[in-house]
Parts: C-alpha cells; structure tokens; sequence
C-alpha cells in the first residue's frame, strides 16, 4: 500500500489527524447501573489473572492504557485515550510551534531525507539543503528507526544542540553539522500568486495561527496585485486533515459576511450550538475557488461546506474524506487526557457530511503519475472500520484519491480553478449565486 507521503515538521506531531478540536473539563454522567459494576468487578478479575498468570510480566500500566484504548476504540475511529506525552504532542501541534530544527522531512532508502528547511530557521541557517540526506543523529544510524523515532530523536528543549550527519549529492564525504535547537513556527498558510493575477492560498492545516497566517497572505497579494487586475483567489484545502474547529469557523467568515457557517449537535438537543459569520470578506468579494480531494477532512470540510451551502465559492475537485465528528479533549491531569467523540458537525443545509463527504460543484480528477497507478489506496470516513454511520449509510461511500502533483504546472485541479478565473473556461457553477444559498429552515 502505498499512500502520498505527507511532510512531517521536525519537532511537531507526526501524522495530524482528521479531527475538529474543542476543549472541555468533562461533563457529569448518569449514574451507572449495579450491573455495569458488576462487569467491571469483572476486568479486574481479568486484570488481576493476566498480571499474576501471564507467561512475562506484563507492564501494568500499558495494560491499563491498552484497556481503556480497546473501549474507546469499540466506539468509533477517533475516540482514543492519550497519555501524558501523546496529549503534549497534540498540544503542540494545534499550537502551531515547537523547539526543534524547522526541517520538512520524508523517509527514502531507509535514510531521512530533507524535503525543504523552513526559512529562517536553525536548520536553514546550518546549511542543511533540499536533498539531503540524514544518516547519523547524535552519531547513531538511523537505519532500522521508523520516521516517527527519528523524528522524536531530532525533538528537543530549545537552546539544546545536535549533531547531524548528512549525505549530499556531489559531496565526496559525509557533512556533520551541530544544530541549536530554536523556537520553529509552523507556517499555517502558504501562499503566492498564480501568473499575476490569481491569489493562491494553501492552508496546511488549522491550528492555533491558521487564521493570522490567512489574513497577512490575503493582504500580501491585495499588497503585491492591484484589485482591477486581481480576478480571484483558490483556496487549496487539498490534503488538508483538519484540525482546531474555531480555526475552521474563523478561515469561513473570514470569506463571508453573514450566515451560518456550522451547526454542531450532540446527543442532547440542549448541545445543539450554532457558529454565524460576522460582516467583513477579507478578499473583498473578490471570486473564490475552492479545491478539495480525498485528503481534504474535518475542519477543512467544515470550510468548504460553509462556503459552498451559501454560494460564496465554487469548490473543485473530487470528493472529500467525509469526517463530520467532533472530538473534545477531556484533560484527566497527569495521565494525559482523553479525546471523545461528543458530537457531529453540519453544514448551514443541515447536511452531515460523516460518512458521505464534501461533493464538489465542479468534478476533476487529477491524473496519477504512471509509478503511482495501481498503488495508491483510496480511503475515506466510510471505510474505517466502527465509524459513525450518516444521515444515510446508503449515500455513504466518501473520500477519493488523495493526491497533488509537486510541480503546479502539472496540477490539473489548479491550472482548471486558474482557467476558470482567468475566463478561459467557463462553467454553470462558477460563479456561484449567493441568491441561491441553501441554508437549514
């Protein structure tokens, strides 16, 4: 199986999951039942026989970790217990920076090999380039480690150095280079533009700086393109997983001047909370595209949803990877903290997308490179084992090939969005009718 790999932070989280983030202390429950009690005198029997009887001595407390991780995976997908280090770790990444060395990394011949430095960052000012290759971290291989192990070896406190061995094409031996670690901040948006008339916008994913990050790009375009010559914008929310719910609902009014933009409803109709934007487009109603892809999930679906129920922008591409739960993250002190599914999101329509994802307006596909075909695995909400079913688990089938090519002159979703602002294509879809939104009565 093989999958596009995503570009891993030095120092941050690895793999961002597909989840909208709020924060709670907890809520009180109903009493449990004698009977409920009764089972769990049970798992401490169990718990009491596997470490008394158990072939080696278990650890008690992945035992116990393990345990709670096995209910709450009985329950859906993104239910899951975290400890102590793995809710820093998700702390940090929804922070948007982290002490480390701001390289973007990938695994290749089991080496790590530096896909860019971040500017401006301790790594770059090294000399550390695109292309290199890490053998030696501290002066131990990184053969045989996982990327996520190599990753947490070149973590650290800031002001703490490290010594990297890199192999570089053309060099005639192996560069060591000792790095302080610094203060690294995840850039949330990146952004250019298109030609020079079309304002592109990529966010990342959606943490704490995804919405400031938005805001100085939007003004570094108005600033770099006069506004009779500027047609527009695309939004490229394409192997976005998601992230920080109010960050979601920001980017949305940030782009609309009124509206619903996302209703969440929980178990209790007393949960129902709805989330409006306020006056003021950032872009100046200025035409807007919006690319989406199996990659796309979560609060990036929330974004597209929100714009394309009230007509605000057209969105291409293939469809998305239908994740419409929230998860609120219980903090449970020392032990870490807990993350649970508490209630389900839905667009200004009132439709779920759980299950069934984000349909573009506008369909296209991106063609596959000839060493991909055949080797990418499609995946989406509706394939995950125990997850939440729809509105409708007939209409259920989400998600589509999550892949963007490296080089925008191949991007065919881009170069389309391009031709439609640019009127060299035309399209019933594009513009959209704000007259025509589709909101929930």
């Amino acid at each position: 199986m093989i999958r596009r790999a995503s570009l891993v932070l030095v120092g941050a989280l690895m793999g961002a999951t597909a989840m909208s983030v709020i924060y709670s202390a907890g809520v009180p429950a109903e009493a449990a039942g004698s009977s409920t009690y009764k089972e769990l005198s049970v798992f401490g029997d169990v718990f009491e026989r596997v470490r008394a009887q158990y072939v080696t001595p278990p650890d008690d407390e992945k035992l116990v970790e393990n345990a709670i991780n096995g209910m709450l995976s009985s329950l859906d997908p993104h239910s899951s217990f975290m400890n102590a280090k793995d809710a820093n770790d998700m702390r940090t990444q929804t922070k948007g920076e982290f002490g480390g060395l701001g390289i973007e990394v990938t695994m290749e011949n089991e080496l790590v090999k530096v896909i860019t430095p971040i500017d401006d960052t301790p790594a770059a000012k090294a000399g550390v380039l695109a292309g290199d290759y890490i053998s030696e971290i501290d002066g131990q291989s990184v053969r045989g480690l996982k990327l996520e192990d190599a990753v947490e070896k070149m973590r650290g406190a800031v002001n703490t150095p490290i010594k990297l061995t890199l192999i570089r094409k053309g060099a005639d031996k192996p560069i060591e280079l000792t790095i302080v670690r610094d203060v690294v901040a995840v850039q949330a948006v990146k952004s250019r533009v298109e030609g020079d008339n079309v304002g592109y916008l990529r966010v990342i994913s959606f943490t704490e700086k995804t919405y400031d990050d938005l805001e100085k790009a939007i003004k570094k375009i108005k600033a770099d393109v006069p506004a009779d010559k500027l047609k527009g914008y695309v939004l490229d929310l394409r192997l976005n997983p998601g992230g920080l719910l109010d960050q979601a609902i920001n980017v949305s009014d940030a782009l609309l001047q009124r509206g619903e933009v996302v209703s969440t409803r929980g178990r209790n109709p007393d949960e129902t909370r709805r989330f409006n934007a306020g006056p003021g487009d950032l872009t100046d109603g200025k035409p807007v595209i919006v690319l989406i892809n199996g990659g796309s999930a979560s609060a990036s679906e929330i974004v597209a949803g929100a714009l394309q129920d009230l007509r605000r922008a057209t969105v291409l591409g293939t469809r998305s990877f239908g994740k419409g739960s929230v998860q609120t993250i219980i903090p449970l002190g020392e032990a870490g903290a807990l993350r649970l599914t508490t209630a389900l999101y839905y667009t200004p329509s009132g439709r779920s997308i759980q299950g069934t994802g984000i349909t573009p307006d506008i369909k296209v596909e991106e063609p596959l490179p000839q060493e991909l075909q055949g080797k990418m695995v499609t995946e989406g909400e509706s394939s995950l084992r125990g997850h939440i079913k729809g509105q409708s688990e007939t209409d259920e089938g989400s998600g589509s090939v999550a892949y963007v090519p490296p080089d925008p002159k191949d991007d065919v979703q881009l170069n389309y969005a391009l031709d439609l602002l640019r009127g060299k294509k035309t399209d019933p879809a594009f513009p959209p009718n704000p007259d025509k939104a589709v909101v929930a009565k």
